[in-house]
């Protein structure tokens, strides 16, 4: 069934890759949510993570080439299979390598999720494809909150909410068996030769690059957050939670905010001017000591200023290369994980060359960086309106 032909069902596909991917916030946080309720040490923490990336790096890059001669559909009811099963068996036995093994496979189907979903919104959605991508990873950063609040605030049972999200997945799994998205379309290179095109794009590169500063900002800080709420400006175990819940917030209302005033000819206007305020609203809350309820309002505005431009930077290169859109973001997408890894890595170097409050100078300058970088390179990453 062509695209044409299913544009009385696109509503319903909407919705759930929107529901997909609040399952993928869920999968995403789940270890540092739950991880007290597990009794997991730190280095068993970092174990999990770091598998759970490996498995999110071999799947993006793969569902994402996959996503340009293959059904959408189908490839979005696989990874919410095996999000269903993964979700169910996840410390159903406390067995630290057995599920190990079960985290590479929740990175394997959120990795699937992130590779194929926006590529289906923008086969589905000719138009607003900022507005429904910014959306959809809304729907990440509200699995996130839920998760967090769900656990940590209300104090429930965390292995029965894996296995009601495992219930919700498996139904996903069956709406996506019954739909058909197959590219509009089908690209016949191999990936040889699409790789060999891509490697000669200097765009490709500055997207990557602008991608793993936006989610490296975002990512480290709200693995610090609560630590540098209690360290610097006096806050305890609960308000400094509340900041983090705040910052998320801000996150959350930005994605949908903003994703609605975006036009497509505005992209990169946008991304420019986000990553310019990032550096600017950082460098208040960092450095220029508010008092607790300044704070707050610091935390939920910088949020909404680093909200949308990840989402933002994967609607301009599907826009940018549409004939090849998968295998691109699934590229611009390792940023995911290249982000979260070397920005808190270059954070902890810096901590330990000088201080925790000197080092916190990296959050504006990557800020800086991300800003230079789409104005060097505007006119290049320009595409046909």
């Amino acid at each position: 069934m062509r695209i044409r032909d299913m544009i009385r069902n696109r509503n319903v596909l909407t919705m759930s890759s929107f529901t997909a991917m609040f399952f993928l916030g869920v999968g995403s946080a789940i270890i540092g949510a739950a991880s007290r309720n597990i009794g997991l040490s730190p280095y068993q923490i970092g174990l999990l993570l770091a598998t759970q990336n490996i498995g999110f790096i071999l799947s993006v890059i793969t569902v994402g080439i996959l996503a340009d001669s293959t059904d959408k559909a189908r490839l979005m009811f696989a990874a919410s299979l095996i999000i269903a099963v993964s979700f169910f068996f996840f410390y159903l036995k406390d067995a630290f390598i057995l599920n190990l093994g079960i985290m590479l496979i929740i990175g394997v189907g959120i990795g699937g999720y992130e590779g194929a979903a926006d590529a289906m919104l923008l086969d589905i959605h000719e138009r607003r494809e900022g507005l429904f991508i910014s959306v959809n990873h809304f729907f990440v950063t509200f699995g996130e909150l839920m998760i967090v609040i769900y656990l940590i605030f209300l104090q429930m049972n965390w292995r029965e909410s894996m296995v009601q999200s495992a219930a919700a997945v498996l139904v996903l799994a069956i709406i996506f068996s019954l739909s058909r998205v197959p590219p509009r379309k089908v690209v016949t290179e191999n990936f040889r030769k699409r790789l060999a095109f891509l490697g000669k794009q200097r765009p490709v590169l500055v997207l990557f690059l602008m991608a793993s500063c936006a989610v490296g900002i975002e990512l480290s800080l709200i693995g610090i957050i609560t630590t540098l709420l209690m360290e610097f400006y006096g806050f305890d175990q609960v308000t400094s939670k509340l900041g983090l819940v705040a910052f998320l917030a801000g996150i959350a209302a930005g994605r949908l905010l903003l994703g609605v005033l975006v036009r497509k000819s505005q992209l990169l206007k946008y991304i420019l001017t986000l990553f310019g305020l990032t550096a600017a609203v950082l460098s208040c809350l960092l450095f220029a000591s508010p008092g607790k309820v300044m704070a707050y309002i610091l935390l939920i505005v910088s949020g909404a200023t680093i909200s949308v431009i990840f989402p933002l930077i994967i609607a301009l290169t599907g826009l940018k290369y549409p004939e090849m859109s998968g295998t691109v973001m699934g590229i611009i997408k390792l940023g995911i994980p290249v982000g979260g890894i070397v920005v808190p890595l270059m954070l902890s170097l810096l901590v330990q060359a000088t201080s925790f409050r000197a080092a916190l100078v990296l959050f504006p300058v990557i800020g800086i960086a991300g800003f230079m970088l789409v104005l060097s390179y505007r006119n290049q990453l320009k595409f046909k309106v």
